[in-house]
């Protein structure tokens, strides 16, 4: 078996019987969906690995010596690199934890960016489906609320890989799908920022 499927099944014994949250999707979707993205842009197994893992420290307890141990130390350090943890509640954490998380985008190496990219077109796919659906009532399940927070944390990601990831087809969606819900449909072509 390779790591690759080790990887995807560990990460569906530890993400079974979660959901995304406000829907019915199963959880392990999400993983899977950022892994599907990535492979799209990678062969590295390392990547490929972390982006079916990436949740796994941060929803599911799995510390960074587990995760070495079972599937290397790169792989583990990738993880981490994607890991928001919560020390207090959530909603008073949000914006500190998506600080840092900017921070290890800016700071990181092709790989780092290239698992965010990942996660972040696969949530923002997510995203625009309930916006399209629930409008503004969509924001209520997240932990923070406040639908312009949330457009500054994706449009900052989206200039933070810019840069690296620009020409591929991926980036593109995911600015498209960042400019739809956050910026409306009219936005110009070639621009990223937006006033909410």
């Amino acid at each position: 078996m390779t790591r690759l499927s080790e990887a995807i099944l560990f990460a569906a014994r530890c993400h079974d019987g979660m959901l995304r949250k406000g829907t019915e999707t199963p959880y392990i979707v999400h993983p899977m969906e950022a892994t599907a993205i990535a492979a799209a842009l990678t062969q590295d197994e390392d990547i490929l690995c972390a982006c079916m893992l990436h949740d796994v420290a941060e929803d599911c307890g799995v510390t960074e010596e587990e995760l070495a141990a079972r599937f290397g130390a790169r792989t583990a350090q990738l993880v981490m690199s994607e890991t928001q943890l919560c020390d207090g509640d959530p909603r008073l954490t949000w914006e500190r934890r998506k600080r840092s998380a900017l921070e290890r985008i800016q700071n990181g190496d092709r790989a780092v960016k290239l698992i965010a990219l990942a996660d972040k077109l696969s949530n923002l796919r997510a995203i625009r489906r309930d916006f399209e659906r629930d409008a503004e009532a969509m924001f209520s399940r997240f932990h923070q609320h406040d639908k312009r927070k949330h457009a500054w944390y994706y449009l900052s990601v989206v200039e933070l890989l810019r840069d690296e990831f620009s020409q591929t087809r991926e980036w593109q969606e995911m600015r498209m799908h960042a400019q739809y819900v956050f910026c409306g449909e009219a936005q110009e072509e070639g621009e990223t920022a937006c006033v909410v």
